[in-house]
């Protein structure tokens, strides 16, 4: 048995512990928001809170979160999320959505981290999670734009 803490409600599990969490998130706990795609780390579409930073949850054993507080895409709440969620609208980001769970979760954290990020700053975590559709000049205006509705 393995016991997790994801999106405030903890869980046991009977899972292998190398299980990798994406596949416990989506599988055995039924949130399908957090997108599979390369399986290794290199898209950024499973992109997951774990003690506020963003994790690709596609190479995290099970074992490796054991007492961490754990959020997905939809468990995000807060007055980024809440601000992003808006601007992403607003900014219309969205193209085929498959990357905006990744964009979402890696935005919240790099504001929970640095609320008034330049655009360098913006690129270099908002690179780790790759966008098909190319709407990165998108990204980074919604998030200076949610950066200043908190701000204000």
């Amino acid at each position: 048995m393995v016991t997790i803490k994801v999106n405030g409600q903890t869980h046991q599990l009977n899972v292998d512990p190398e299980t990798p969490l994406l596949w416990v998130i989506r599988e055995h706990l039924g949130l399908t928001g957090t997108k599979y795609s390369c399986g290794i780390a290199k898209c950024g579409n499973c992109m997951v809170l774990i003690d506020g930073e963003a994790y690709p949850s596609c190479i995290i054993a099970l074992a490796d979160v054991n007492g961490k507080d754990i959020v997905t895409i939809e468990g995000l709440n807060g007055k980024y999320a809440e601000a992003l969620t808006k601007a992403w609208l607003e900014e219309d980001v969205p193209q085929c959505g498959y990357c905006q769970s990744g964009q979402i979760i890696t935005a919240t954290s790099l504001l929970t981290e640095n609320p008034n990020p330049s655009n360098e700053e913006i690129d270099e975590p908002m690179s780790r999670v790759l966008c098909r559709c190319g709407t990165y000049p998108a990204i980074r205006r919604a998030i200076h734009k949610a950066a200043k509705e908190v701000k204000a």
